[in-house]
Order: structure tokens, then C-alpha cells, then sequence
């Protein structure tokens, strides 16, 4: 019988590797790492050091050099280190070489993602989607990873190594997919039934790079309580409610925070959250202004929107938490009147960009939300003016 992958344990000490490709910046590669810490932490982990190294490309045998490995395992012979986690998607044999060249289990940030949302996922189909793509990552590594699910003890299959056990945890691995694909289209059945019965209202989707503030706007939005935290994936369901301005009644939905290198088995596996996005008739990009990378987080999202046939929607840019720009860019000793000049071409720059369907908030604040209700309103009738004419007229 096959048993879930252990999970990180609350508290485990972690050291991080990245590696500079060719196309990269130490600049680049230091803020991904940034983020990396910030999913060990959500995961439950401490960072204790950071490693890089400049690489035209990855060891196919060990990802790193073999000074690079030498030095990591030095640093976590003498100290307590629990977990080694690398910021690119590594091979099972990658995983085994690196596991016995520094002697302490070895993963990747897909690995990591996935135990995030193991933790965080709540209702039957976020389960499904979340042990799908388990399941989808481990059987590639299987043969790698053969040692390192046997010292875990907590891992999936029988725990004899040999080839005749991993034969058959293949097997039963595949058949466990099969199982979980067929689950998950009955469980999307029901959500397309779902939807399909709400009725001729303009749907409007929330979307975003993780932890830019998505549920805290769908609080102010709707007056009701959506679970938020400073924490990358504090929601994966996606949660939809009926909201009324000015007697104008439209639907919005709060969905799953998009990331740099979401894994692919994990895209695939949440897709039916992802037709929330689909459908929906007008998006609300929203966007952490105060972000150091906040123009390649955009890029992730519209790429990813891309992939999913729903970047060609009206889409509203909102930058949040501009409270917190204007504290990390501002200093005491600016001038009101230059403060309001970068501000003015912050503004202007983001207006052209998105041609005027840009608006700067700050959901803690309460900043400017008054404004964006009216910007919201005004989408949402322009569409119901233009979908459904006959009903229009009766909506204000």
C-alpha cells in the first residue's frame, strides 16, 4: 500500500542552494533564494545558510561542482542541518548523488511547493489535485529516490530496495493516477454543475503572484472573512461570493496565488481551480507594488494566464500596498513635492502600460479601495450592458 511523502517536519534546519546560470544574475538568483526562504518558512523551516555557484549549466550528475558539493558538506557536518533544499527541479539520481556526497536528505523547491500545499489544502478536490501531483513527481524519481523514501520511512512503497519493489511501485503508482484522475473529473463534474448554476451574473476572478494581498481585497470586497496570512499559499480553494454594488449584483472569486516555477504536474493537477479564471468574464490582476521583482512576478502571472487561454480577458491591474512602497522608497528627508512627482510617474508609467486600466490601493490601509469599487462597478456594468441588455436597464 502506498503511504503520502513524509512532510517537513515543524522546525527543521535548512540550508538553501542556488545555482547562476548563464542567463542569470547573482542579483537574480540571490532574490529567488529570498523566495525560496520564505516557502521554507511557510513549509516550516529555518534557513540557516545560503549557497550559490556560477555555472554555464547544471552537473547532470550532482548539479553542482564537486568543490561546491565538498563545501556544503563541510558546512553541514559541523552544524545541525536537517534538510538541503536546491531552488531548481532536480532527477531522482541527481537527488541520490547529492544525498550521499553531503549525507542529509536532499530536496527540491517543486518537493517543497508540493508540501506546502499538502499542509494548506482543505477541501476534497484541493486533496485530490495535491496527491495527484505527488504521486505525478515521484514516479520519474522513483529509481533515485529509492534510498533516500527508505531512510524517510514515511515514504511511499514497500521499503526493500531492489528492482523487482520499485517495478511494483510503479505499478501500483500508475494505478493510484489513474485512480486519482478519474476522482478528480467527477469532483470537477460537480464544480462544473456548480457553476453552471449561478446563473446570468458577470463573474469576476481575483488573480495574482502568491502573497500579494488577493484575500485581504476579497475581505474589503465582500465584507466577509476569506482565511489571509503573510504566507505563500494561505488559500488554494478557490472561494466565490455574491457581491452587490449599487445594486449591481456580480460574482467574485478569490483563487490560488500563482509563483516563479510552479511545477507542471502541479498546474495540470489544478486546472479545475484554474477554470475559475477561465470563466470568468473580467479579471482582477493584483500586483505587490513594494516588491523588489514586482514587474517579473507580473511577467509569471500573464505568462501563466497565457497557458491557460485567459490573458485576452478585460483585465484591472491593481497595485496593493503602496503604504509599503512609499516606506522602503521613501526616506525622511524627501520632499512632498518629489515624493508626488514619483508617485505621478509611477502612475503614468503603469497607466500607458496596461492603457488606463491600472489602479494603486492599499488593502491594510484601506487606501483608494473606494475608487476601486467604482472601477469594478463600472466593468461589471459596461459587460452586463453588452451581455445581457434586457436585464441591464433594471440593474441601477
Amino acid at each position: 500500500m502506498i503511504e503520502k511523502q513524509q512532510r517537513i517536519q515543524q522546525e527543521e534546519r535548512a540550508v538553501l542552494v542556488g545555482l547562476v546560470q548563464k542567463d542569470q544574475t547573482q542579483e537574480q538568483v540571490d532574490e529567488y533564494l529570498e523566495e525560496l526562504a520564505f516557502l521554507a518558512e511557510t513549509a516550516g523551516a529555518i534557513t540557516v545558510k545560503r549557497f550559490t555557484q556560477k555555472l554555464p549549466h547544471p552537473d547532470s550528475r550532482t548539479f553542482l561542482g564537486k568543490g561546491k558539493l565538498e563545501e556544503i558538506r563541510t558546512y553541514v557536518s559541523s552544524r545541525n542541518i536537517d534538510l538541503l533544499i536546491f531552488d531548481d527541479e532536480l532527477s531522482g539520481s541527481q537527488i541520490q548523488n547529492i544525498e550521499k556526497a553531503v549525507g542529509i536528505k536532499t530536496i527540491d523547491r517543486s518537493d517543497l511547493i508540493l508540501d506546502i500545499f499538502a499542509r494548506r489544502a482543505r477541501t476534497a478536490q484541493a486533496k485530490v489535485q495535491v496527491e495527484l501531483a505527488q504521486y505525478q513527481y515521484i514516479l520519474p524519481r522513483l529509481r533515485g529516490m529509492w534510498s533516500h523514501l527508505e531512510r524517510l520511512g514515511g515514504g511511499i512503497g514497500t521499503r526493500g530496495p531492489g528492482e523487482t519493489e520499485i517495478e511494483t511501485d510503479r505499478r501500483i503508482i500508475r494505478e493510484k493516477i489513474t485512480l486519482l484522475r478519474k476522482r478528480l473529473k467527477e469532483i470537477d463534474k460537480q464544480a462544473f454543475t456548480q457553476r453552471k448554476d449561478r446563473g446570468e451574473f458577470i463573474r469576476v476572478a481575483l488573480v495574482g503572484y502568491t502573497n500579494v494581498g488577493k484575500s485581504t481585497l476579497m475581505n474589503l470586497l465582500t465584507k466577509s472573512e476569506v482565511f489571509a496570512e503573510n504566507k505563500l499559499f494561505a488559500t488554494l480553494d478557490t472561494t466565490t461570493r455574491k457581491v452587490v454594488f449599487e445594486n449591481t449584483p456580480f460574482l467574485l472569486s478569490d483563487t490560488v496565488g500563482f509563483i516563479r516555477k510552479l511545477p507542471h504536474h502541479l498546474v495540470e493537477s489544478f486546472k479545475s481551480t484554474l477554470d475559475e479564471v477561465r470563466e470568468a468574464d473580467i479579471l482582477l490582476h493584483v500586483v505587490d507594488i513594494s516588491h523588489p521583482q514586482h514587474e517579473e512576478q507580473i511577467g509569471v502571472v500573464n505568462k501563466t494566464l497565457q497557458e491557460i487561454k485567459a490573458f485576452e480577458k478585460p483585465i484591472l491591474t491593481i497595485f496593493n500596498k503602496v503604504d509599503q512602497y512609499e516606506e522602503k522608497n521613501f526616506d525622511e528627508w524627501l520632499g512632498d513635492d518629489v515624493k508626488k512627482e514619483i508617485l505621478r510617474e509611477l502612475h503614468e508609467k503603469w497607466d500607458n502600460l496596461t492603457e488606463g486600466n491600472s489602479i494603486f490601493v492599499s488593502a491594510t490601509e484601506r487606501q483608494n479601495i473606494e475608487e476601486l469599487r467604482t472601477r469594478i462597478l463600472q466593468k461589471v456594468r459596461d459587460l452586463y450592458h453588452i451581455r445581457y441588455p434586457y436585464r441591464s436597464e433594471h440593474l441601477y
